[in-house]
């Protein structure tokens, strides 16, 4: 009996003290849980940015010729239309459209029947006369008729000459024939057999060995180039063709025209190309380059800036590591790179491609790249 209760009272206490300790948490768990969050804050930011080592790089600076580009038109120095001078039928068409034609060659037939019968008649007038001033001039040596009569028979036959001559223009015009070597343009509304009427266009015609090519340019251009004009040499330009393709000849840029056009600005420029291929028609279309020189151009890649509000920054990174954001300005924009006016000067270090993790007053650990290497692959553009 004595041996149960102390057993009872054994297990009493040792429920006692496993109730108490229950209750308790240990001390050191809790001031762990305190001292250590299950959720970082912001510093992780900053710990990724001290571990991450980025490129930067300086702009690269080096004389550039680039082109101006310019929307232009292509015209033939001779392009006339050819018009029938005589009514009459067509009898025949001798050429087709887009043929090549030499100078003289008969290209269309107006049916010369009533012409000819008029130089007939007209040559018979003239003969008819010839015998008429003979014969007065017997009759004069003879006395029988005055030299007044004699000398009006001269006249007449001066007057049918002149009427047999009109009479043979009339009947060349029947034929129209090519005033120069060239093209033949598109038909009128004419086909063989068509009644033509006194000046009906029937075609045109362009000589294509050298063309004429127009472009506009605003008044700043202009200036700059009459200024360099004075200093001599005359102006070579290159033309660009509707499939991208530069065209193989190299042209001159002639004449200006003699005023500006008061709602656009510009003024017209007309070069001159050599056509040996008779590649270029007339009416074409294409863009003029107009090569331009920069010295100490200041480069930098697109990828290397953004745009705010409609202007461009780019992250310039100083020799502490320390980023900032600068405004550049972009004086021309060429594929894949900007050329800059101002904004960073050619010792200062650019993040070579932004990060969004990164701001303005980050301090990072980088890396510097040749300017050359970091320009050799660019094909990322710009936000």
């Amino acid at each position: 009996m004595k041996l149960l209760n102390t057993l009872a009272l054994c297990c009493s206490a040792l429920l006692l003290v496993l109730s108490i300790s229950s209750c308790q948490a240990p001390p050191d768990l809790a001031s762990a849980a305190v001292s250590k969050p299950l959720v970082k804050g912001p510093g992780l930011k900053e710990e990724e940015v001290s571990h991450a080592t980025y490129q930067v790089s300086k702009p690269l600076v080096k004389d550039l010729t680039i082109n101006d580009e310019y929307v232009c038109q292509i015209r033939a120095i001779q392009h006339i239309e050819i018009r029938s001078l005589e009514r009459g039928y067509l009898e025949n068409v001798l050429v087709d459209e887009g043929q090549a034609v030499s100078e003289g060659q008969l290209l269309f037939q107006i049916k010369p029947s009533v012409y000819q019968a008029d130089v007939q008649k007209s040559e018979a007038e003239v003969e008819l006369s010839q015998i008429e001033l003979e014969n007065n001039q017997a009759l004069v040596e003879r006395d029988i008729i005055s030299a007044t009569e004699a000398a009006m028979s001269a006249a007449k036959l001066a007057k049918v000459k002149a009427e047999l001559e009109l009479a043979k223009t009339h009947l060349g015009f029947t034929e129209i024939r090519a005033p120069f070597d060239g093209l033949i343009g598109r038909f009128g509304d004419i086909r063989l057999g068509s009644l033509l009427e006194e000046n009906q266009l029937l075609t045109t015609l362009s000589d294509t060995h050298r063309l004429w090519v127009y472009f506009n340019v605003p008044e700043a251009i202009y200036l700059d180039y009459m200024k360099n004009k004075r200093k001599g040499g005359s102006q070579k330009v290159k033309l660009e063709l509707a499939n991208k393709e530069i065209y193989p000849e190299t042209g001159t840029i002639e004449t200006i025209h003699s005023d500006f056009n008061s709602t656009s600005g510009n003024i017209a420029f007309r070069a001159a190309f050599n056509n040996p291929r008779a590649l270029l028609r007339y009416g074409q279309t294409g863009k003029i380059l107009w090569p331009k020189k920069i010295s100490q151009a200041v480069i930098v890649p697109q990828k290397s800036t953004f745009e705010i509000l409609d202007k461009r920054f780019i992250f310039v990174v100083d020799k502490a590591g320390v980023i900032h954001e600068r405004e550049i300005k972009v004086a021309r924009e060429e594929p894949h790179v900007y050329v800059v006016s101002s904004g960073i000067s050619p010792d200062e270090m650019y993040l070579l491609e932004r990060q969004n993790k990164l701001d303005k007053g980050d301090k990072i650990s980088y890396k510097l790249i040749d300017p050359k290497s970091a320009m050799e692959s660019l094909e990322l553009y710009a936000e």
